[in-house]
């Protein structure tokens, strides 16, 4: 649970020092191997979650609910563990 909190964390720290100018990015990842990558819109309070897949396909989420993207990010980096 506490991986949980702190993703929470890293997209509240976005969200805190965004500015309607600037798109605070963040990389999550699991044994140096990047997973996704964040922005937070701060003029549309939104998170864009890009997904990396080993086909180096892009997929992007987006979430307007911050527990729901922390959500799809621990997911993600449990999903990665597991096959690690």
């Amino acid at each position: 649970m506490s991986q949980l909190v702190s993703i929470i964390q890293r997209l509240q720290t976005m969200q805190n020092n965004g500015d309607q100018e600037d798109v605070p990015q963040r990389l999550f990842e699991v044994n140096q191997k990047v997973l996704c990558q964040v922005k937070y819109f701060p003029a549309s309070h939104t998170y864009e979650v890009e997904e990396y897949s080993k086909d180096h396909d892009k997929q992007k989420y987006q979430f307007d609910d911050i527990d729901m993207a922390a959500i799809e990010i621990f997911e993600m980096i449990q999903e990665e563990k597991e096959r690690s």
